[in-house]
């Protein structure tokens, strides 16, 4: 039989941090950490602990007897039932100081590693309305309030169209308005679940796999063009036709109208057939006249405008001076090895999926790059002494990884071509810390950036430019 996990309450707990995950740092009176979900750094509350760990505990405020002057409102109606912007409740110049101390810390405890005098973090112009791609999940069985359970009515209205509550993959709360994405967002979510409501389209059940209904994709761009994809399960010929058409009328705006007929048991699109309705199957983003197409299944930064700046850091650091070959891991779309061409001799992007080494090699004719070649295939794979021996050895590496970093024998390749210089780019400074210790014989670090594309959330980019130590 399994032990319950009994509560415990502690009493005039002093918030004292921020940590991992959004979440906020007390002591409880034997001196193990408590992790909360509810509360900013400095506020004094009473905690009741939700789990019990040997090291630490997990809890939740439910008195307060002192707020916190890093406090702030929140702007949004459904903050802390959503679990979008867990840090609306925190002014940005404090968002900012748990970003860079967390990058920091990461650097220094995980990796064991000198860092220079760290840059400040560059914080987002936009704190709201700075994504350029949200997607909205519709659901029969919508999330109910405390209020509306408590009140015993007979609740009728259970559709939603709005974002996953936290931990639990069926329940979706109904958002009446979100300040991730700028207008005409808000506009397209709510008349496509007004229309869907008058004309009978039913909203999907995940648990019993049946509805019309699924997820609906906004994109948008900073040339001001518009993509909009409908996820149906049930393909109902009529009834599709009948929305999509009241979205081309109702929003001529829209450049990219799509659809896509998704009858797995997963939302996943990247093995699905993508339908254009309306406009064409691509949008496209510029920076510094450069286009990028941007497809249903592309990956770009999700802040146009931090990215800009990330990628502005990132060619800054490689110091380039038109003679080197470049290595651009984890390529993508070829965003970054398009942005730096300009200054290199030549740059060689590899990236895992083929369809965005597709739109790399597309976007790279589009703006007349000719100094870039795009390779396909798993990188611990790929990126070996064959590669190299063909392609040349390059004089800098750019690495991009996904959240988990870099594969251990990635980064083995990498000090074995032992280039001059390393410029690393990562959205998890726990996994970057990780790779850089394996490093730190070989490389001394140079420069550390962190960069906050993600306003009101904990997440944080970081830039690291790594030197060969002198032997």
């Amino acid at each position: 039989m399994a032990r319950k996990n009994k509560r415990e309450i502690f009493e005039n707990v002093e918030v004292v941090d921020a940590g991992a995950k959004g979440k906020t740092i007390g002591k409880a009176p034997d001196g193990r950490v408590i992790f909360l979900t509810n509360t900013v750094p400095g506020d004094v509350v009473d905690v009741q602990t939700t789990k019990k760990r040997k090291a630490y505990f997990e809890g939740e405020a439910i008195h307060f007897h002192t707020l916190s002057d890093k406090r702030t409102t929140p702007v949004c109606d459904h903050f802390g039932v959503c679990g979008g912007c867990k840090w609306q409740d925190m002014g940005y110049e404090h968002q900012l100081f748990y970003k860079q101390k967390e990058v920091e810390n990461n650097l220094r405890r995980i990796g064991h590693l000198e860092l220079p005098e760290t840059t400040p973090i560059l914080g987002s112009e936009k704190q709201y309305f700075y994504r350029n791609k949200m997607e909205f999940s519709f659901s029969d069985s919508r999330w109910l309030t405390m209020e509306e359970i408590n009140s015993k009515k007979d609740i009728t209205d259970k559709n939603a169209l709005g974002f996953h509550i936290p931990g639990m993959w069926d329940k979706i709360l109904d958002i009446k308005k979100c300040h991730l994405q700028e207008d005409p967002s808000n506009a397209i979510r709510l008349e496509i679940k007004e229309f869907a409501l008058s004309n009978g389209l039913t909203f999907f059940n995940p648990r019993n796999q049946w509805g019309m209904l699924r997820t609906v994709m906004i994109r948008t761009s900073s040339t001001g063009e518009i993509m909009v994809m409908v996820q149906f399960f049930e393909d109902d010929l009529e009834k599709r036709n009948l929305l999509m058409n009241h979205l081309a009328t109702s929003f001529p705006e829209i450049t990219a109208l799509l659809y896509v007929i998704n009858q797995k048991q997963n939302d996943t699109i990247y093995d699905q057939e993508i339908v254009c309705f309306a406009g064409r199957d691509h949008i496209f983003e510029e920076m510094e006249g450069l286009q990028f197409k941007i497809t249903a299944k592309s990956f770009y930064q999700t802040n146009s405008d931090q990215a800009y700046e990330l990628y502005k850091i990132t060619r800054d650091f490689a110091g380039l001076t038109g003679e080197e070959l470049v290595y651009d891991l984890y390529t993508g779309t070829g965003t970054i090895a398009q942005f730096v061409a300009k200054k290199a001799k030549k740059v060689v992007g590899i990236e895992t999926v083929p369809e965005a080494i597709a739109d790399a090699k597309a976007n790279a004719e589009r703006n007349n790059i000719s100094n870039v070649d795009f390779y396909v295939g798993d990188m611990k794979n790929v990126f070996n002494a064959d590669f190299i021996k063909t392609h040349g050895t390059p004089d800098l590496i750019i690495t991009d990884p996904p959240r988990d970093g870099m594969h251990k024998e990635v980064v083995q390749q990498i000090l074995n071509i032992s280039p001059e210089k390393v410029v690393y780019v990562s959205c998890n400074s726990a996994t970057q810390a990780r790779d850089l210790e394996l490093m730190k014989d070989d490389y001394e670090i140079a420069k550390v950036q962190p960069v906050d594309m993600f306003p009101q959330t904990h997440h944080v980019e970081n830039v690291v430019l790594l030197r060969k130590r002198s032997k």
